[in-house]
């Protein structure tokens, strides 16, 4: 494959993967931001981080293993394995995530500074999760047909 056509499919893979994580993000927010409307109770922030947290998960590994990595399990056990790989590998991402969301919450005690700084974690957790999952999670899978 020629370098233009590599490059080409790379940028094309970015915007991809941009767009998606974006529809993650959204998904993630605003099952957060439900949740903390719905419930005022103890924990509330913290519980409706791991609801947001949760369904953004979910979202995003089924995006990313059809649209980023195009990857088939053999089996509903080897979904499940790869699954449980996926969110081991989000561990560190999210713990950037919740650390910028709660840094922009202690720093502006502000709904909407908390949610830009979940916005920017977000962003950065995703952009670390890229590499992680492809090196770990997906190794067998070519990222949208691009060569590593």
């Amino acid at each position: 494959m020629s370098a233009p056509a590599r490059n080409g499919g790379a940028m094309k893979l970015a915007l991809t993967y941009a767009l998606l994580a974006s529809v993650a993000t959204m998904v993630n927010i605003g099952t957060q931001d439900l949740f903390v409307r719905l419930y005022g109770g103890p924990y509330a922030l913290l519980l409706g981080m791991a609801a947001g947290t949760g369904a953004g998960l979910v979202v995003k590994y089924v995006l990313d293993k059809r649209y980023i990595f195009r990857f088939r399990a053999r089996d509903l056990g080897h979904d499940g394995r790869t699954f449980a790989l996926y969110t081991v590998m989000g561990l560190a991402t999210t713990a950037i995530f919740w650390g910028f969301e709660l840094g922009f919450e202690h720093l502006f005690a502000s709904r909407g500074m908390r949610y830009l700084g979940a916005v920017l974690g977000l962003a950065l957790g995703y952009l670390v999760k890229y590499y992680l999952d492809k090196r770990y999670v997906f190794r067998g899978a070519s990222a949208a047909g691009v060569s590593p």
